[in-house]
């Protein structure tokens, strides 16, 4: 009568030391991987990052840097060179500049450009300042300008023709009708009008 209930001592003494052993097993585990506890957060520091001008937009060229760069007004920029204007052309302004093409002065009778840079503080210069007009003037402005004189730095004027399907034309002192054909080339002193002929005086 004794053999079975050794047996079932048996058995639990076995079951005990086997739940024994698999405890000892994980606590082992635990130390080797140091898993008992979470880890305590770390604090670190952390520095505002350096100003980043990277996306900030680029800076304006002036009046000359900007017809440079856009490399269809060579010819405007060579006559500025020449008639001396170019440092009056980079000054604080603001100012309105009405800018013919390479094409543009293409259009005038042979040899006048040649004659022109002949004479670069006479005729020239009187040519280049009819092209500008003291303060920025943008194409809104312009518009408004519709049938008047408009006063350029050379003393003379030149009248605003504004059509009906918003276009918009300058008619010199000469009679010529020369046409805006892109406005609002914005600079760092000042706005470019691209015209589509050379502007004269009288």
């Amino acid at each position: 009568m004794m053999k079975p209930r050794v047996a079932r001592l048996s058995a639990g003494v076995l079951a005990v030391g086997l739940l024994l052993a698999a405890c000892s097993d994980d606590d082992d585990e635990a130390a080797s991987t140091g898993t008992t506890e979470p880890p305590a957060e770390e604090t670190t520091t952390t520095e505002a990052p350096a100003d980043d001008d990277s996306d900030a937009p680029a800076e304006e060229a002036d009046i000359v840097d900007t017809a440079i760069a856009a490399g269809s007004f060579e010819t405007l920029v060579a006559a500025v060179q020449a008639a001396g204007l170019e440092e009056t052309l980079r000054g604080d302004g603001p100012f309105t500049v009405f800018a013919p093409t390479d094409e543009a002065f293409g259009l005038l009778p042979a040899g006048t450009i040649d004659a022109l840079l002949a004479d670069p503080e006479g005729d020239l210069a009187s040519i280049l300042t009819y092209h500008v007009v003291a303060g920025e003037v943008l194409a809104a402005d312009v518009v408004g300008l519709d049938g008047q004189a408009v006063e350029t730095v050379n003393g003379g004027t030149f009248t605003v023709n504004v059509g009906d399907d918003g276009s918009v034309s300058i008619t010199d002192a000469a009679g010529n009708e020369i046409g805006v054909v892109q406005t609002d080339i914005r600079t760092s002193n000042g706005v470019i009008h691209v015209i589509d002929g050379v502007l004269l005086p009288g």
